[in-house]
């Protein structure tokens, strides 16, 4: 075993001082570590990020705290180390005298803390009264959490298609106002955190919990669960893409006139599609539409997340892979998606066994081919270029050797 010091004490020999990190960087690595718990992302979460609303009022309320603790601790110390020099024993030969207590000393202890307690509830309070108002005509998102993925829907934006505009484990929402979310859980207990643009919340199932959120800058933001919530709580992640106002609205008119595309007859996209409508029966092989939704077609399932929009996605999985490794493990995903994610309820396309609510479940069969042409299917689903909300959107926040 080598001890962790300058020098190896087993074989003597001298090993080289490391130049110590600056301290910014100590400090912003181990608030990465402490605020990313168990989540994986390329992308830092920071509850420091001053282009919140939210943040900025937390920040000058823990600016009182950490003021008068510090005042506290002075105060304490000082009294302390008074105490010790001036009634040491070796300076008294005399026994101490003998009396019942000191009636000011003690109003001032009791007194003091009760001040403290006061002026932090009274700054709590305010704080709370310009946070916790929610803005009647502010733009709304309804956030729907499940096992182990997002759905965000809104609700004031119907399609021409039919049904309400989605995109799922992507949120869309605009920069220079607040924006109110409705949360809810369609299983368990899950947490709702993307600390760059606001706090957490709890999503509790059967309730519907309304806050706002916010954020000054433009640019693509991590969220995880902050609930432990099942197998795979640590990879049920989201972002938050903030736009200007002028491209957000760009987005919604997109996202309203959208129909999902008709593929060309004989492609690989049209027979995918035909497999995600209708399965494979002969091999046992579930029909995705079953499950999931995608605008302008005839699936309209809700027990899976919204795909109408899913060519313009750069996530894969709840936000467990980005970029280019989403892109190939797409293919893998919906063969087996149990096996890539622990607890995941989609059904397997190679014949594997999973499980749904603790019952053994075999999947279907489905070729190679048949798997590429429903990827080439879901690729196609895009909106226009010009309501592509990751175009020319900076990533804040990502590690060194990122994905976006």
């Amino acid at each position: 075993m080598k001890l962790n010091t300058i020098q190896d004490r087993h074989s003597g020999t001298a090993r080289p001082r490391k130049r110590p990190a600056a301290f910014p960087a100590l400090a912003a690595g181990l608030a990465a570590t402490l605020l990313t718990g168990c989540q994986q992302s390329e992308q830092f979460l920071s509850i420091g990020d001053m282009s919140s609303d939210y943040n900025k009022e937390i920040f000058w309320m823990s600016l009182w705290a950490i003021a008068l603790s510090i005042i506290v601790f002075v105060g304490v110390s000082w009294a302390l180390f008074y105490s010790v020099q001036k009634f040491r024993e070796d300076r008294h030969e005399a026994p101490p005298a003998q009396f019942h207590g000191n009636n000011r000393l003690e109003v001032i202890l009791v007194a003091v803390p009760v001040v403290i307690v006061i002026l932090l509830s009274v700054l709590t309070v305010r704080s709370m009264a310009r946070l916790n108002p929610v803005p009647v005509n502010a733009p709304k998102i309804d956030v729907l959490s499940k096992q182990f993925w997002w759905n965000f829907a809104y609700p004031t934006v119907t399609s021409d298609a039919g049904g309400t505009v989605a995109n799922a484990n992507e949120m869309v929402m605009p920069t220079n106002q607040p924006v109110v979310l409705n949360l809810t859980s369609g299983d368990v207990i899950h947490g709702f955190w993307a600390p760059n643009i606001g706090g957490q919340r709890h999503a509790l199932p059967s309730v519907i919990r309304t806050w706002k959120v916010d954020t000054e800058r433009p640019g693509v933001y991590q969220g995880n669960c902050s609930q432990l919530c099942g197998a795979s709580h640590a990879n049920m992640r989201y972002k938050v893409i903030a736009l200007e106002p002028e491209r957000y609205a760009a987005f919604l008119a997109a996202a309203k006139a959208y129909r999902a595309p008709t593929p060309a007859e004989g492609s690989a996209e049209a027979r995918g599609y035909t497999l995600f409508m209708q399965g494979k029966a002969s091999t046992g092989a579930l029909a995705c539409s079953a499950c999931h939704r995608v605008q302008g077609t005839p699936a309209a399932g809700a027990a899976g997340p919204d795909l109408s929009f899913f060519g313009t996605r750069r996530t894969l999985g709840a936000g467990m892979w980005e970029g280019e490794v989403a892109e190939r493990n797409l293919v893998p995903w919906i063969a087996n998606s149990p096996g890539m994610k622990p607890g995941a309820l989609m059904p397997t396309y190679d014949g594997s066994e999973y499980l749904v609510n603790g019952k053994v479940q075999k999947g279907g069969v489905l070729t190679r081919a048949e798997i590429e042409d429903i990827a080439a299917y879901l690729r196609s689903l895009k909106l226009p270029e010009e309501a592509d909300y990751w175009r020319g959107t900076p990533v804040y926040g990502v590690r060194a050797g990122g994905t976006q």
